[in-house]
């Protein structure tokens, strides 16, 4: 039987829940359990209880149907609990190291109290931890055993269920429980202090108590009625009989009911619909549960207590009226704003706005209107045949016009025409955020496609690195997440790292990348054409050298010598070079076996071509293992990199899922790689197929129909297809193609969480 049980109920907390349960399961204190319940919330946080319990023992995962509650999950948690003591943390805190050990140090200091309260610090949703006044009363109180009774400041300390232990035999003997909708935690840490005969504290922080954006339109952490106010009533009253059974508790009985007094007059303002109906339940409160002994304040200060407990409603909204007249005349009269005036765009687009929703009019951008490309080409395409009743416009900048295909209807930034589909479109689909002067109007559909799977910091994870961060404005940054409706995602991982980076109402959409389905569909004879068009001769092996950028750098800086690196190969290999599209020129060696393709316009015809990829930190990694072809990290920054610019995981681990084949820091090391034929070695070859299966799930060459499917025409279930063999086997007329995959490989593995 394990000494502490830490119970972890969760909802919608996939982005930040892998934190909590290493902050925990890493502490030095080992001796406990860890019980993770969800209600099946779609976000897939039952998937990482899944995976941790399944690699640790102490781990345990519940899983409760849809609409169990936060009380139900609480609940369910502590029935499973075998553990002396019960501790609750939310899936969005983390304990601080040596938290557990701590606790446990002091409840065998103190003998073993029936209940133990603890420190917390607060961390805002941006800004840095904080002590809080929890942890300043806790280091005023006395290190013994105390009660409520003798010190009724324990009921100033935060009342939660994460900053306690209860003895397991208290929760049981006294049957505590929470209780439903908003106010059941709070009711039933009250229970605790007040049952509880030995309260000891430890005035040192044991949770990071971390704030939690909610977006527009996002779901809260539990869905709300807008009732909370006449339930604080309806609780407090549950409390009160709580109390009122148990009679060893009678000397509390007063402290409780002053508390509720303070709260239900202190929500009296919140109450904008049935205030009638407020003041009447709380003086029903009054008259059940008011104890001899209790006294309304003397003067002015207890006038609207005496009032509200009184039911006098009409005589609580004259004082209203009198003391909001006396606000007002003390306002100073002359605050007019002026208003800016309007450009005459402005005023088009703010009339356009005031038209219908065109249903079938869909907008489409990529890489800051660069033209057709990404994923949105994909789901573009995939649109024009699958719901072709949606039309399509790209917003293309004027200098690329020319690259839009005959026949693509396109607007140019700042035209009439562009401000009217900005307006009058339902669909929005783009790989970056579109531009701030963007309105969203109700019925309005936004995607967010993304470009990449994250290795690097994203986000508002970059706060933390500022050269990662340089000229980022995280309000603004905010404010354009909150447009999106659906997050398009690669894998698991993403989804993961989605939701802690650009938290916001948005629904993931884990389909897989549209712009990869090429690479599971291009025919060989296709694969052969482009490999001649870049200059590929037949018989040659293709390597493609894709860096990723530096935030840190403002030009580009090849980490591998080209010349001699196509030296040391030979001319039975080309090189083909593809620097970052954020740098103007790469300036690289003049060659024969070196081919610029800086200014190609599809990454995905690149990665058809090549027999083998080379990168350091680039997302293209992830794209290019779909064709299961041999993949080099050729990485001489990495300590620089992670430490500057930040990464989600280990990439030269060499962990399964972590590492996808051989690993160079030299322009020597890199030539060795490829002329000992260690670029495919079934170490390597192992190495891959673990990075396939955590990165690569959706690989059927299906991704943009699901999109179209889910988001245009409305279907939810969703299209399952094993992973597609087509171009990934095929490396057109080279002669060094990669050694065929295991056959277990090539099936699409279930959706699963990262390892």
């Amino acid at each position: 039987m394990p000494r502490l049980s830490v119970i972890v109920p969760v909802r919608r907390a996939r982005g930040q829940l892998r934190e909590c349960l290493e902050s925990v399961l890493t502490q030095s204190f080992t001796d406990i359990e860890v019980i993770g319940v969800d209600d099946g919330a779609p976000d897939g946080s039952g998937l990482l209880f899944d995976e941790f319990a399944s690699r640790d023992c102490r781990v345990q995962a519940i899983h409760l149907p849809p609409g169990a509650g936060a009380d139900g999950r609480r609940n369910a948690g502590a029935e499973r609990a075998l553990g002396d003591y019960l501790l609750f943390l939310e899936g969005d805190f983390v304990h601080l190291p040596g938290a557990l050990q701590a606790v446990a140090d002091r409840l065998d200091a103190t003998g073993d109290p029936e209940l133990l309260l603890f420190g917390h610090h607060r961390r805002p949703f941006r800004g840095r931890p904080r002590p809080t006044r929890s942890l300043e009363l806790l280091g005023g109180l006395p290190e013994g055993r105390l009660t409520l009774a003798e010190h009724p400041v324990l009921l100033d300390i935060a009342p939660v269920s994460w900053n306690r232990a209860v003895r397991r035999t208290l929760h049981e003997g006294e049957k505590l429980s929470f209780g439903p909708g908003q106010h059941g935690e709070r009711m039933y840490a009250f229970q605790t202090l007040a049952a509880a005969e030995s309260v000891a504290v430890l005035a040192t922080p044991c949770v990071e108590h971390r704030g939690r954006r909610r977006p527009p339109g996002a779901d809260a952490a539990e869905p709300a009625d807008g009732s909370a106010p006449h339930q604080l009533v309806e609780a407090y009253a549950a409390l009160m009989e709580f109390v009122r059974d148990r009679p060893p508790l009678a000397p509390v009985r007063t402290l409780l009911f002053e508390r509720a007094v303070q709260e239900l007059l202190a929500g009296y303002p919140s109450v904008t619909r049935r205030r009638r109906r407020y003041v009447r339940s709380v003086a029903a409160f009054h008259r059940a549960h008011r104890p001899g002994e209790h006294r309304f304040p003397g003067g002015a200060q207890g006038l609207r207590p005496r009032l509200m407990g009184g039911g006098r409603y009409a005589a609580l909204g004259a004082l209203d009226t009198v003391l909001a007249l006396r606000r007002s005349l003390r306002a100073a009269p002359g605050a007019v704003r002026a208003r800016a005036g309007r450009s005459l765009p402005g005023h088009y687009y703010w009339w356009q706005r005031r038209l219908p929703l065109d249903g079938g009019l869909a907008v489409y951008a990529a890489y800051w209107n660069r033209g057709l490309s990404c994923n949105p080409e994909a789901i573009f395409r995939k649109a024009r045949e699958l719901a072709p009743q949606v039309r399509g416009v790209w917003v293309v900048s004027r200098n690329q016009v020319g690259s839009v295909p005959e026949g693509v209807d396109h607007v140019v930034p700042g035209t009439r025409r562009y401000w009217q589909v900005l307006a009058r479109a339902t669909y929005f689909f783009n790989n970056v955020n579109f531009p701030d002067h963007l309105v969203k109007r109700p019925g309005q559909v936004h995607v967010m496609t993304h470009h990449g799977t994250p290795l690097k910091i994203m986000g508002l994870d970059q706060q933390n690195y500022p050269a990662a961060a340089q000229g980022l404005n995280f309000d603004r940054l905010l404010q354009r997440v909150d447009r999106w409706d659906w997050s398009v995602s690669a894998n698991p991982h993403s989804t993961e790292v989605w939701a802690r980076a650009y938290p916001n109402a948005a629904r993931s959409l884990e389909s897989g990348y549209p712009r990869n389905d090429v690479l599971s569909t291009t025919p060989g004879d296709r694969i052969t054409a482009i490999r001649r068009d870049l200059g590929v001769r037949p018989g040659q092996r293709a390597i493609l050298y894709a860096p990723t950028h530096r935030d840190y750098e403002t030009a580009f800086t090849s980490r591998l010598d080209l010349a001699r690196f196509c030296e040391a190969l030979g001319p039975e290999s080309v090189v083909l070079v593809r620097a970052h599209y954020f740098y103007e020129g790469a300036g690289l060696p003049d060659h024969p076996s070196l081919i610029d393709v800086c200014e190609h316009p599809r990454i995905e015809e690149l990665c058809l071509a090549a027999d083998a990829l080379v990168t350091d930190y680039s997302s293209v990694m992830f794209d290019y293992a779909h064709l299961d072809r041999p993949i080099v990290v050729h990485a001489p920054d990495w300590e620089t990199y992670r430490t500057v610019r930040g990464v989600c995981f280990d990439l030269l681990s060499g962990a399964p899922g972590d590492t996808p084949g051989a690993i160079s820091t030299t322009t020597d090391g890199l030539a060795r790689i490829f002329l000992d034929g260690s670029w495919r070695s079934p170490e390597n070859e192992a190495l891959r197929a673990a990075f396939r299966a955590r990165f690569c799930p959706y690989g059927d060459g299906r991704a943009a129909e699901r999109v179209v499917r889910q988001v245009l025409l409305g279907e939810t279930e969703p299209v399952v297809g094993g992973a597609g063999g087509g171009a990934r086997a095929a490396a057109g007329a080279a002669t060094h193609p990669a050694p065929p995959h295991p056959p277990q490989a090539r099936v699409k593995q279930p959706p699963r969480a990262p390892p």
